[in-house]
């Protein structure tokens, strides 16, 4: 058997690993200080759930919509070709919001706008920056390499919504001209996510493909993301996981995008308090990934039932969410659910991985992708409407509710409960790839 030990220094010895490692940190880094900057401005802007709800779906339709034609535009061009020219977009775009909010003249559909173009952009990112690796390092470095990066990413998680809570929290509560408040922290938390994104584009450039790297067979655009959701479609365990994983992310996802800053700014403390949970989240991933590095194989009984039984726990400690009066104890419960999310992620993404041909993983991916990333932003806007009429303890009562009927069905009605992880080698080379 082949030393980890070994693996790992051969990997770290690999340039194009570290430039793609370095450049993927800032840019992960700095994705995080929007994630917390956009919602706080929009809330500052409105005060108004609903009108966040709708940035979010602004951003998410067009993420929705077009991340299978990017998975598809992947798999027959290069990844890095398609990675470049999102990172010029994007750093061009979240510049001009922070021109924007640190001069005073920001606007709601002016952020619509913005919000708009970003996920257009995203499309195409999500689906070009998941399949870039196997084209990057050797296929024995590629399980070495997953476990990397998503430390790195859970990291840069955890980091990145504590220091964009504290500079928003430090930078000054006064209002500007437009009337937001914390506009100084705002302008700064963009524009540090512009920089990651030029920065990103210099290390990418440095980054050099494999010159076999596979590329499907030229097909026209909508007929290969036919293809790849006919391939998913035909596999009955992945067809179930997908539609299961499809309505949890959309009622579940939406919720949570929605309902937390909600939370955060009516009764924990503002922008920090919301880092804080965020960042406990992703605290709760990592923990969860170094359970899974040491009791990767447990199981209750297969892979499947594994899968359920951890969202049914979800669904239980959900229940609680609304309940909670302090900032600790949001941090808490989310550290406690990142951590159970975090333990079958690494076990989820090698399910896929192994089962599917490697010409066929930029469209699978943004398959994956489009039901973890696009419904939830879709349902935003939704749960932004209902919050007019229920109250945030009915509205986290009702998805751990959902989500424990959710797994009961699942494992009742679809053969999610047969999955299994040794079968997942066999099935990919029977999987048709047209």
């Amino acid at each position: 058997m082949t030393d980890p030990r070994a693996v790992r220094a051969a990997l770290m010895r690999e340039p194009n690993f570290r430039w793609m490692m370095a450049g993927g940190a800032i840019s992960l880094l700095g994705d995080q200080f929007t994630l917390i900057a956009l919602p706080w401005l929009v809330l500052q802007l409105t005060h108004d759930a609903l009108a966040l709800g709708l940035v979010i779906a602004v951003m998410g339709i067009p993420r929705a919509i077009f991340i299978l034609i990017g998975g598809a535009l992947v798999d027959r061009y290069s990844p890095k070709r398609v990675l470049m020219l999102t990172k010029y977009a994007n750093a061009a775009l979240l510049g001009l919001l922070a021109a924007l909010v640190l001069s005073d003249h920001v606007t709601l559909p002016l952020v619509y706008t913005l919000a708009l173009g970003i996920g257009l952009a995203s499309a195409f990112s999500i689906p070009s920056g998941t399949s870039m690796l196997p084209n990057v390092v050797a296929p024995q470095q590629l399980q070495m390499a997953n476990g990397i990066l998503m430390g790195m990413r859970v990291l840069t998680a955890l980091a990145g919504p504590l220091l964009a809570g504290l500079l928003i929290a430090l930078s000054g509560h006064g209002q500007g001209e437009a009337g937001i408040a914390d506009t100084r922290g705002l302008g700064i938390a963009f524009a540090f996510d512009a920089l990651t994104f030029a920065v990103t584009i210099w290390t990418l450039q440095r980054v050099q493909l494999h010159a076999e790297a596979v590329r499907a067979a030229p097909q026209r655009v909508m007929q290969a993301v036919g293809s790849g959701l006919a391939m998913v479609w035909r596999d009955a365990e992945m067809r179930s996981a997908f539609v299961y994983w499809g309505v949890i992310s959309f009622v579940i996802g939406g919720i949570m995008q929605v309902a937390l800053p909600v939370l955060a700014s009516t009764r924990l403390g503002g922008a920090a308090a919301l880092g804080l949970i965020m960042g406990a989240h992703a605290a709760g991933n990592l923990l969860g990934m170094g359970l899974s590095s040491l009791k990767g194989n447990f199981r209750v009984g297969t892979l499947g039932t594994t899968l359920l039984t951890v969202d049914a726990l979800a669904g239980v400690l959900l229940m609680f969410m609304g309940a909670i009066g302090a900032a600790w104890q949001a941090a808490l419960l989310m550290l406690v659910l990142g951590t159970l999310a975090g333990f079958m992620q690494v076990a989820v993404f090698t399910w896929i991985q192994r089962r599917v041909p490697r010409e066929m993983l930029g469209r699978t991916m943004s398959i994956f992708m489009f039901i973890l990333m696009g419904l939830a932003p879709l349902a935003a806007s939704l749960t932004g409407l209902v919050m007019q009429h229920v109250s945030l303890v009915q509205l986290f009562v009702g998805a751990g509710v959902f989500l424990l009927c959710g797994t009961v069905l699942a494992f009742a009605l679809t053969p999610m409960r047969a999955m299994n992880d040794a079968k997942s080698a066999t099935i990919a080379a029977s999987t048709p790839t047209t």
